[in-house]
């Protein structure tokens, strides 16, 4: 049915603008999450449990000390602002990541900045973290109260922060926010942020990952229960880059890493009209390239810094391939805009 009727009209609106489409779902799910009881019977539907316990889930896992409905979220950049945050487990997702949010209200780039390349499975973004600044959000949240499943944060700079002020710009989103999420994900590795990804280099994540606990400790003292920090990195990176940036990882704490962000890498999608758009890429030709990352982080720690596996999901081989790969929980975003929220059941379906 999605692909059949729904996807077709949403490809349409905006006169084909990836945007468009991208904004009127999140405006539909948004509408969808002020039904009374919608989010509670699409659960059912689609077999995962909230934290009320209203319905059995052989599929549900702690991980980093957090329990998980489902292994199976909703990654960061679909609902950055959190506005359809009571809809999603509607369509079968068991947490969700908001975001990624800056300390700083910020536009993101110039329009148009969202391709779908159909024939791939593909989306390239260069979005830049557009968003309404992590104080806006924390208002949200709070109006918002308890939601049911576990929320992570992204956190990410604002474009006009200087690099060398960067890290005290993450550290304002985490003051802000640190209340109202279940687990933070620090954003070092988008390329749509100039400069970004040079906070994934050894000294610079060292220092901002010591800053963010110095902080989360701080606010735990204050009175906050404390709060897993995990890393989300670019699969661009060399395996001896991975390896000196666990070492960094594991040395300040972090709880544990999500691989991977899009990729700057055309190779998937070579010849496509679109691939010479700037920006990160998503989508099926990623699934490889994720996959090997998880393995060696898996690999590399021992199975010690649990994984989220993200990217290249559009098919439920996709996501167990990433388990399988080490991965203790997967998110999915751009296998949505192409299979629908029906890959999100077949997936939850197919957990073992």
């Amino acid at each position: 049915m999605y692909r059949r009727v729904v996807r077709p009209v949403l490809y349409r609106l905006g006169r084909g603008d990836a945007e468009v489409a991208h904004e009127q779902t999140l405006n539909g799910m948004r509408l969808l999450g002020r039904v009374p009881g919608a989010a509670a019977a699409g659960a059912r539907l689609f077999g995962v449990q909230g934290r009320g316990g209203r319905v059995a889930s052989a599929s549900a896992r702690t991980v980093f000390g957090i329990r998980f409905p489902s292994p199976v979220g909703l990654a960061a950049g679909m609902d950055k602002n959190g506005i359809a945050l009571r809809a999603w487990p509607a369509i079968g997702f068991g947490f969700v990541e908001v975001g990624t949010v800056t300390a700083h209200p910020q536009p993101g780039n110039e329009k148009p900045r969202l391709f779908r390349l159909v024939e791939h499975e593909a989306v390239i973004n260069r979005m830049g973290f557009n968003n309404l600044g992590s104080e806006a959000l924390a208002a949200r949240l709070a109006a918002y109260g308890d939601l049911g499943y576990p929320l992570g944060i992204s956190i990410g700079k604002s474009k006009v922060t200087p690099l060398e002020e960067a890290v005290e710009d993450y550290v304002t989103s985490l003051r802000r926010l640190y209340r109202y999420g279940d687990y933070f994900a620090v954003n070092v590795s988008s390329p749509n942020t100039p400069g970004l990804r040079s906070l994934q280099d050894a000294g610079h994540l060292r220092e901002l990952l010591t800053a963010l606990h110095t902080e989360a400790a701080s606010l735990t003292v204050a009175g906050l229960a404390p709060k897993p920090i995990l890393v989300k990195i670019a699969p661009d990176l060399t395996t001896s880059a991975i390896d000196e940036l666990l070492q960094v990882c594991t040395g300040t704490g972090v709880a544990g890493i999500i691989a991977t962000n899009t990729t700057i890498d055309r190779a998937g999608v070579a010849g496509h009209p679109l691939a010479a758009e700037t920006g990160g890429l998503s989508g099926r030709p990623l699934a490889e390239t994720s996959a090997k990352v998880v393995a060696h982080i898996h690999g590399e720690t021992g199975g010690a810094l649990p994984v989220i596996g993200v990217g290249g999901i559009v098919d439920p081989s996709d996501a167990a391939r990433l388990f399988d790969a080490g991965a203790s929980l997967v998110q999915v975003y751009t296998g949505l805009i192409y299979r629908g929220p029906g890959l999100i059941r077949q997936i939850n379906r197919r957990l073992p």
